[in-house]
């Protein structure tokens, strides 16, 4: 029987597990020095230049350094709708309202003009998604956010070591948010962490993620508990040592399948950028979900469908907004295995799957 090929795969191994026995035999298994580690390797590691924050998830990142940016009911923060919901719920969650802009055809991510005609009286901040492990427009961004007295909050969720025209996502705006999640890059079983752009940034994201409190019992804010476990920590620091050669290898795994699909529209890479690919995303024009079901029928091949549903559709949201190419990526993407443990073989597998539903129309 055909093995399954699924479409993403947790690495886990000997040596997270190792961490992990390590620290709870020491007995301190919440936030504690494991965590300060791992904040100061992850921020030296991606070469960031700027302190990180950890916390328990990515969407609880996004949360925090909303609130320490000052984004507040009334507010307005501008996003793309073509991305996971955290992203909008984060600004949802600080009292603002998420605007939604569309996004560009050739990157997935926001459009700067897009961005530019979104903007009213309200408008705090932009909040880009560095699509599936590809920087945003980010020179034009900055100069959109500049023009008009805006804060640039970076979702970089599936970015961990991605970069444009040699600056590393993740130092660009007030601050932003790499998702830990197990089906990331890399993982911590669950978190996130958050880079700072200024002193002050990072001192109110500590205080959120931790009730409120720089000194115990002397709450400064109405905080939350946020913070990230030394036992999470641990299996991220293992894992730190690996995401280089994981990603090494997703950018091959990439390039071969860019150089023998035939029939699907292969992710572009922008000039300047490093791509990381969280995700290696195809259009394909016609029936997406039947090749899709096919795939997973005829070839035991997983994928996925990301979003299917953008958020601008989404219950708690629907909002009567005109994002052409949102709705068209929403139709045409589909995600094909990419990840570091896949065999020539699955490679060579996947591509003559889709070769072959592309030329027989499925």
């Amino acid at each position: 029987m055909t093995e399954f090929i699924p479409p993403a795969k947790p690495i886990i191994g000997d040596e997270e597990r190792a961490a992990v026995d390590r620290v709870l035999r020491s007995g301190m298994v919440a936030q504690g020095p494991e965590v300060k580690a791992f904040e100061e390797e992850f921020a030296e590691h991606f070469g960031l230049g700027r302190p990180c924050v950890a916390v328990n998830s990515g969407t609880s990142g996004l949360h925090v350094g909303l609130l320490a940016g000052g984004v507040k009911p009334g507010d307005e923060v501008i996003v793309p709708s073509f991305t996971f919901a955290a992203t909008a719920n984060s600004v949802a969650l600080t009292g603002a309202t998420p605007v939604f802009a569309d996004i560009s055809a050739d990157d997935f991510c926001l459009d700067p003009a897009a961005i530019e005609a979104a903007i009213t009286d309200r408008t705090v901040g932009v909040m880009p998604v560095h699509l599936y492990g590809h920087p945003a427009k980010m020179e034009a961004i900055l100069e959109i956010a500049e023009k008009h007295g805006l804060q640039v909050f970076e979702d970089a969720a599936q970015a961990h070591g991605a970069s444009l025209h040699g600056t590393p996502v993740g130092a660009f705006g007030a601050f932003a948010m790499f998702s830990l999640y197990p089906t990331k890059n890399m993982t911590s079983g669950e978190g996130g962490m958050v880079t700072a752009g200024t002193p002050e940034v990072e001192r109110l994201m500590r205080l959120y993620r931790n009730q409120g409190m720089e000194k115990p019992y002397h709450n400064e804010v109405v905080g939350l508990n946020n913070r990230m476990t030394d036992i999470h920590a641990a299996i991220g620091r293992v894992q730190l040592t690996k995401v280089g050669g994981w990603t090494k290898q997703r950018q091959e795994n990439a390039a071969f399948l860019t150089e023998h699909l035939d029939g699907v529209t292969p992710p572009p890479v922008a000039d300047g950028a490093v791509h990381v690919f969280h995700q290696y995303t195809v259009r394909v024009s016609d029936d997406r979900d039947g090749m899709a079901k096919a795939l997973k029928d005829e070839h035991q091949i997983g994928s996925g469908m990301f979003y299917p549903v953008p958020n601008h559709r989404l219950k708690p949201f629907q909002v009567d907004v005109e994002l052409p190419e949102t709705e068209r990526a929403a139709r045409e993407c589909l995600s094909l295995p990419v990840h570091p443990s896949l065999s020539q073989a699955d490679l060579e597998r996947i591509v003559t799957a889709v070769n072959t539903l592309a030329k027989a129309g499925a």
